[in-house]
């Protein structure tokens, strides 16, 4: 959503029967005539290309960006002059990326151009194009701009090092850049809600896997720092009475995979307390090692608690998201392994008492690591588990599944579809003693529908399953999230969490 500069004129999208958002519409406030409907001025035909507007900060700028998931293309309107067509900033090309913000007399444009962990760009307000970009920022490999907020005087720059966010304050009087400090080894940190551009002050948020949420403003001349607001967490919450690590571990191929964890400091590190791994490994998602209150309930009774950090995420840059789909998809599920062998090998976990967990894109995680190592697990959580990608894949009338070929690939090509069928959850259940497990589903799910963790179930039991519980939870009322309701979702989290307790013995 935008506006023009006076107010009177709104920018929105639409979306087509697929619920694609497929136009760029503006309508003049006020004009409520039915035969008076909303001007396009922007259509995308392509079904892998989602449309998206804004406004730069300095609202002088609006912005129409059209994405797939590896590329993008951008038009501009002033806002001042709202009713002008939208103009194009550079043409799309697959594997580019950019992303354009306005700074005074300039674009600032991220890219992945000879990029592929991006790097910054200034370009003249009108004559934009590729040839009059000018570097402000070089690449720097491994280590991921993610992104940049362009104030009237400084810019706040987000970088992903190391699968940590390293926020840097880069002062345009003096040219001096300051990175922004904290204390924790893991933590998460970004941009706040920061909607003011004549301003000194810069809101971000932080937090870690034993200290809540918070929110912050820090003086961008000075660096003083001030909490506006922390998470509240009830009962005699200390967050000293936990301790959170970084361990690493190593791949088939050598490479060195992060996790993430966190346990009560007297829980002890020796193979006897239980373990919940938790994992995702798709569309370059960073799993943000962060605080969770239903986590509370784990540790206070001797968990600990892990996240894998496996290749198909973005926590180590743009390599780390393309070791992890389409042709090396397998990476996903055998870091995901190692993080696991890891853990047993160093005397964190045991199999007998280890749990691991994911949903929608990380349930096809749990549901192919399950077929290739069901030994190493005493249960796992599955939720709305996207474990029957071949057949969806296969069908492009299914909303969402023309969007998706960049990032499992498109089966109707034989070796996409044969490299696929190496991994995919459903096609490879085979007899095993798998370890209990607890599936979810929604029947209003749009993104993974309903049957496909069902069916996967059904064959869990016909074929492969040992003697160990198989649990199927539809939520009729709800979709890809679960349910909606507060106490409804707390009531599901503690479902999960009573199965994961139940399971390891606790």
């Amino acid at each position: 959503l935008a506006w023009s500069a006076d107010s009177t004129m709104v920018f929105c999208t639409l979306v087509d029967e697929a619920w694609r958002p497929d136009r760029v519409v503006r309508h003049r406030v006020g004009d409520v005539d039915d035969t008076d409907s909303p001007e396009v001025i922007l259509t995308e035909p392509d079904e892998k290309f989602w449309l998206d507007v804004g406004s730069t900060l300095s609202d002088d700028w609006i912005v129409i960006t059209s994405g797939s998931k590896l590329t993008t293309e951008v038009h501009v309107i002033e806002a001042a002059d709202a009713e002008a067509p939208p103009r194009l900033i550079e043409p799309r090309r697959q594997g580019h990326e950019y992303h354009v913000e306005h700074q005074g007399d300039r674009f600032v444009i991220m890219t992945n151009d000879e990029a592929p962990d991006f790097r910054l760009m200034e370009a003249p307000l009108h004559d934009s194009g590729r040839a009059n970009w000018v570097e402000l920022i070089p690449h720097e490999p491994g280590a991921r701009l993610e992104n940049v907020e362009p104030f009237a005087g400084h810019m706040v720059i987000t970088r992903m090092r190391a699968g940590v966010p390293e926020l840097t304050i880069w002062d345009l009087a003096d040219d001096s850049r300051r990175t922004i400090e904290f204390d924790e080894e893991v933590y998460d940190a970004g941009p706040g809600n920061n909607v003011e551009y004549e301003t000194t002050s810069f809101r971000f948020t932080h937090t870690s896997m034993v200290s809540p949420a918070s929110v912050w403003s820090i003086d961008m001349d000075t660096m003083d720092r001030e909490m506006l607001k922390q998470q509240p967490v009830l009962g005699d919450f200390d967050p000293d009475d936990y301790v959170t690590s970084r361990l690493w571990a190593t791949a088939p191929d050598g490479t060195e995979v992060p996790i993430s964890m966190v346990r009560r400091r007297d829980t002890p590190l020796d193979g006897t307390a239980p373990t919940l791994l938790y994992g995702y490994g798709a569309y370059e998602v960073v799993l943000p090692a962060g605080f969770s209150i239903p986590r509370l309930s784990l540790l206070d009774r001797g968990f600990v608690f892990a996240m894998a950090h496996v290749r198909g995420g973005g926590e180590m840059g743009r390599r780390w998201y393309e070791e992890g789909r389409l042709e090396h998809k397998i990476n996903t599920f055998t870091d995901f392994i190692a993080c696991a062998r890891h853990l047993i090998d160093n005397g964190v976990a045991d199999p007998g008492r280890l749990v691991v967990r994911g949903g929608s894109a990380g349930g096809l995680l749990i549901g192919a690591v399950l077929n290739m190592a069901p030994e190493l697990f005493t249960a796992a959580v599955a939720e709305v588990p996207f474990v029957d990608v071949v057949n969806t894949m296969l069908d492009p009338t299914i909303p969402l599944t023309v969007v998706e070929y960049e990032e499992w690939g498109d089966p109707a090509d034989p070796e996409v579809f044969a490299y696929m069928m190496q991994w995919a959850p459903y096609e490879n259940v085979h007899r095993a003693d798998y370890p209990e497990m607890l599936v979810t589903a929604g029947l209003n799910d749009p993104r993974v529908q309903y049957w496909e963790p069902a069916k996967w179930v059904a064959k869990l039991r016909d074929v492969g399953h040992g003697p160990n519980n198989l649990v199927l939870r539809t939520e009729m009322g709800a979709g890809h999230r679960g349910p909606s309701g507060r106490y409804d979702s707390w009531r599901d989290e503690a479902l999960v969490l009573a199965f994961a307790i139940t399971a390891a013995g606790r």
